[in-house]
């Protein structure tokens, strides 16, 4: 059974930074297809950013100040989150997408995850 747990949110001020874990049990980091997500309220999940096969994936937009990285002997994933702004204020989620039979990643879309984690709520203040 895979299970996600997230940690450090917390609030911070618009400009600050913040990395949020995800630990990870029942699957290896190191195959990949790991995810973040994140929702406000009154806004549907989006996709931030994932570990692919060959190089790690982020939407447009947010390449500048999102970073996914991961820890193998922790079997844990990291989000890096930098010049933070008010709308990033967010429940932020760990995911494991779905993968095909030769191990590529589904793309990165709520509809395409096989596992959850509970979410982490990350409030940025002006």
């Amino acid at each position: 059974q895979v299970q996600l747990v997230e940690s450090g949110g917390g609030s911070v001020q618009a400009g600050g930074s913040l990395t949020i874990s995800c630990a990870v049990s029942g699957y290896v980091v190191g195959s990949n297809c790991m995810a973040w997500f994140r929702q406000s309220p009154g806004k549907e999940r989006q996709g931030i950013t994932y570990s692919g096969r060959a190089n790690r994936h982020i939407t447009t937009g947010m390449e500048d100040r999102f970073t996914i990285s991961q820890n193998n002997a922790k079997n844990t994933v990291y989000l890096l989150m930098n010049s933070l702004k008010p709308e990033d204020t967010a429940m932020y989620y760990c995911a494991l997408l779905r993968r095909y039979v030769d191990g590529d990643c589904y793309t990165l879309n709520r509809h395409n995850v096989a596992y959850w984690g509970q979410g982490t709520q990350v409030n940025v203040s002006s």
